[in-house]
């Protein structure tokens, strides 16, 4: 075994495969231990989740930090840049669910299922496979915005000055979308590896880039003029412009456990199909997740522009647990697929149990929090009272869902991990015919906006132990 996992033996038996092993591979001992795949392998459940978690949270507080400057950016231009922002946000963090947890989640069990297996050629291939799916993704969904995001925010209620907010941000956020699913997916052939202090710092560093540019561009710093919501959307497209540039080369240039070989060879239709079989399907959770949300700012936006704007706060909060989810559940793939590549199964299952468990009780904190002192995050952004009452309602109510929303997500993480996403992905589902349902009765009988709140965290229940339950079921390995 090599010391940076150019060929790993943790099967049962298997010979390992002398494909794809470099000249600095040979000139380390045959002996050399694979410290990461071992760990990966053996080491300790909670001390080795929590170690790799770690990295991930840290990097992950840079979306915290971005939310709330972009938020208190967006809150200085006026109501109608915080509606706008409302309208067009879903969109965009839809983006960074699709690439980092659906795509991002399949490609990193996908890497260490193989390399669990000592199948380091397999891996390589899996990975170029991936970074190609994620170009012609990105070109795909910027396209997608650019001509269908007007009809969008119409549809979702948008109109006037709120809508031309939402256009304004949009329209140059777009141009972002290509460098973050291009930063997502080298990040999540790190993490495969067992990598994670690479890809965080580097998603650490991008979002510190992204405040001070959106910051200066939006807010007309210094010699630069004022660009507005625009300005703002801006820095996306810098930050993950450096970041992606950043991580490819740090996976070519030789330094990285997997390094990224880029070979015609490499490239077969039985890789892409391996990704997309997977990949398809895992992208239908956040398709769903965010249609979930997009229905109930549907049904907000009923209720007038503030109501809208004092949601949009809100639910940022609720958008900025999912990076603690993420944190847990991303930690956990490699773990769960290179339990599953060796054939571990009760390691894999153990392991899924235990993310589940410190996500849900994490978020369960938090929650309590925030529904305790909403003013603690509300009041950063607004003094309005009808902006600000209707966000301390949201909190209050829907916060008793975090838990469960918690619970629910990570384990969607390992089931990636498993290459069994199907469970995670109908509890989702269920989760959007609930809001569904239950929102045309709150139309219908004219029920307050507190019903649409209640109506979230009911269903974030529902969808917490409806995953809990699918996995229990679902058969691994």
């Amino acid at each position: 075994m090599s010391a940076d996992g150019g060929v790993i033996h943790m099967g049962s038996g298997a010979a390992p495969a002398e494909a794809g092993i470099t000249a600095s591979d040979r000139a380390r001992p045959a002996s050399s231990p694979d410290i990461k795949g071992e760990m990966l392998l053996s080491g300790a459940i909670l001390p080795t989740l929590l170690r790799l978690t770690l990295p991930n949270l840290i990097a992950l507080c840079s979306a915290t930090v971005v939310s709330i400057a972009e938020t208190i950016y967006v809150g200085s231009l006026g109501v109608a840049a915080l509606g706008g922002i409302a309208l067009a946000f879903p969109i965009f963090m839809l983006m960074q669910m699709l690439s980092a947890g659906a795509m991002g989640g399949t490609v990193s069990g996908a890497v260490s299922r193989a390399l669990g297996a000592g199948d380091r050629d397999r891996a390589q291939a899996l990975a170029l496979c991936s970074l190609v799916i994620a170009a012609i993704f990105g070109i795909i969904f910027t396209a997608a915005v650019l001509a269908f995001g007007p009809a969008i925010y119409r549809i979702l209620g948008g109109s006037g000055a709120v809508l031309d907010q939402a256009l304004a941000f949009s329209n140059v956020a777009a141009w972002a979308i290509v460098g973050i699913w291009l930063t997502n997916t080298l990040a999540s052939i790190a993490r495969g590896s067992g990598n994670m202090v690479v890809p965080a710092g580097t998603l650490l560093a991008a979002g510190l880039c992204q405040v001070v540019v959106g910051g200066v561009l939006g807010l007309g710093l210094g010699p630069l003029p004022r660009f507005g919501i625009a300005g703002v959307a801006a820095g996306q497209l810098v930050a993950f412009s450096f970041a992606g540039a950043f991580l490819l080369w740090h996976l070519r240039s030789g330094q990285a456990r997997l390094p990224l070989r880029v070979a015609s060879g490499l490239l077969s239709i039985e890789r892409f199909l391996d990704i997309l079989r997977i990949g398809a399907v895992a992208m239908l959770s956040p398709l769903l997740s965010v249609a979930a949300i997009l229905v109930l700012t549907g049904l907000v936006a009923r209720f007038g522009p503030q109501a809208l704007a004092g949601y949009g706060i809100g639910v940022r909060l609720e958008f900025l647990l999912i990076p603690i989810a993420f944190s847990v559940g991303v930690a956990s793939v490699p773990m769960v697929g290179t339990a599953i590549g060796a054939a571990n199964l009760h390691r894999a299952r153990k392991i899924a149990w235990t993310a589940g468990g410190v996500a849900a009780t994490a978020l369960g904190l938090l929650g309590m929090i925030a529904g305790s002192f909403p003013w603690l995050w509300v009041d950063l952004f607004t003094s309005v009272p009808v902006v600000r009452d209707t966000a301390y309602a949201y909190l209050q109510i829907a916060a008793f869902g975090f838990a469960f929303f918690g619970l629910g997500l990570c384990l969607y993480f390992a089931s990636q991990g498993a290459g069994r996403v199907g469970g995670a992905i109908i509890a989702q589902a269920l989760r959007l015919a609930v809001i569904i349902i239950g929102g045309a009765i709150l139309v219908e009988r004219s029920a307050p906006l507190s019903g649409v709140f209640a109506l979230s965290a009911g269903a974030m229940v529902l969808m917490g132990l409806a995953t809990a339950l699918f996995v229990r079921l679902s058969r691994w390995g």
